[in-house]
């Protein structure tokens, strides 16, 4: 009898044990998804900074010639596409340098040099090219066209990413999340919405929104790509490969084309030669390089941490954040007119962060954990 008491009594311990490492482990995994929701919200809200100070850098300095008066006689082709294209590019430059920069300071400009040669680092050039010169140009030509209702519109992204990710690599996205990432989307257009009040909906905006959809798109891919290359690369060295890759196909490939399109492919070099001249305008351009540099580090850490779907929806928070620093920045400190934000953009904002918040737990589980 004592025997089999012991028995049991020694069973009874494994299983406890067995318990608890489950436990464990589960708790080291939500933890894990949260610190990835964490960086993924942070790099919404640096993208909105970017968003901001690259706006605010083609205010200053040769830019406001081009969009102000327009003593170069510039075409209208020239103003809307190749402009934008050009503070595109001068952006993921700047942020190319603060990349390789922070590599360098760390000591591994070396293994930046060997993950290009590699499947991981030619997916994130892949991605590069999407979400850099397709998207992010695609991006800046809408913000000039259409203006703040392509911040919005360009956040559909996550409901794209997340659909990549679950037909590519088989990432959960449960309906729970789907619900929340719904009322993301949803909040987006509330906040975009604003846009169009009192204003008649002219070709020029339908186009922008329809370029803006492109960007969304990209950043889709991107976020679906790159996420699932980032958890086999240093996200460091990731956003490296990915903002050279998008600075140098930016300038050597899609100005040129711009400028042959424009009548003379020689206007490409000039207007790049003039814009990295002009001082007053590269101080921003210099700081939103950073913001660029932060966010898409944060973006990539994150979506490797917690899936393309809510990663990439983490990250759509920049529909709110981009307006709301392009108000703080441009409106308040620097008092451009135009930039206030209405009550129904705040009202959209709030109904996003309950949208996060479905995303990130699960309400009952969570009220259920606060009473216990």
């Amino acid at each position: 009898m004592p025997e089999i008491i012991l028995n049991e009594t020694a069973e009874v311990e494994i299983l406890e044990k067995e318990v608890k490492i489950v436990a464990l482990k589960e708790q080291s995994k939500n933890n894990f998804l949260k610190k990835g929701i964490k960086i993924g919200l942070f790099s919404g809200m640096t993208y909105g900074i970017y968003t901001a100070f690259l706006t605010l850098g083609m205010t200053k300095g040769i830019w406001a010639d081009w969009y102000g008066q327009n003593l170069e006689g510039l075409s209208t082709f020239v103003i809307v596409y190749l402009l934008a294209a050009l503070g595109n590019a001068i952006n993921d430059t700047c942020s190319a340098f603060w990349a390789l920069g922070n590599a360098g300071y760390q000591g591994k400009l070396g293994d930046f040099v060997r993950t290009l040669n590699t499947k991981p680092g030619r997916m994130l050039m892949l991605a590069a090219m999407l979400g850099g010169p397709i998207a992010g140009t695609s991006y800046v030509i809408a913000l000039q066209m259409a203006g703040s209702i392509i911040v919005p519109i360009s956040a559909l992204c996550p409901a794209i990413a997340a659909i990549l990710g679950k037909i590519f690599y088989k990432q959960e996205i449960n309906k729970r999340m789907t619900f929340g990432i719904l009322i993301c989307v949803s909040a987006s257009f509330l906040i975009g919405s604003t846009s169009f009040v009192g204003e008649e909906i002219s070709t020029e905006v339908l186009l922008g929104i329809i370029i803006a959809i492109i960007a969304a798109f990209g950043w889709g891919f991107e976020g679906c790509i790159a996420g699932y290359a980032s958890a086999m690369v240093d996200p460091q060295i990731g956003i490296c490969v990915r903002q050279l890759t998008s600075g140098l196909t930016n300038i050597f490939i899609v100005l040129p084309i711009l400028g042959f399109l424009s009548g003379d492919v020689t206007t490409s070099i000039t207007l790049t030669m003039k814009a990295f001249s002009s001082s007053p305008a590269m101080f921003w351009f210099i700081l939103s390089g950073l913001a660029t540099f932060i966010s898409f580090t944060a973006w990539y850490t994150g979506n490797s941490m917690c899936g393309a779907g809510l990663g990439t929806a983490c990250n759509g928070t920049y529909s709110f954040f981009g307006p709301f620093f392009c108000w703080l920045f441009l409106g308040v400190i620097v008092g451009i007119d135009g930039w206030a934000l209405p009550m129904v953009a705040w009202i959209g904002a709030i109904i996003m962060v309950i949208g996060i918040l479905i995303i990130a737990v699960n309400p009952l589980e969570f009220l259920k954990n606060r009473e216990e």
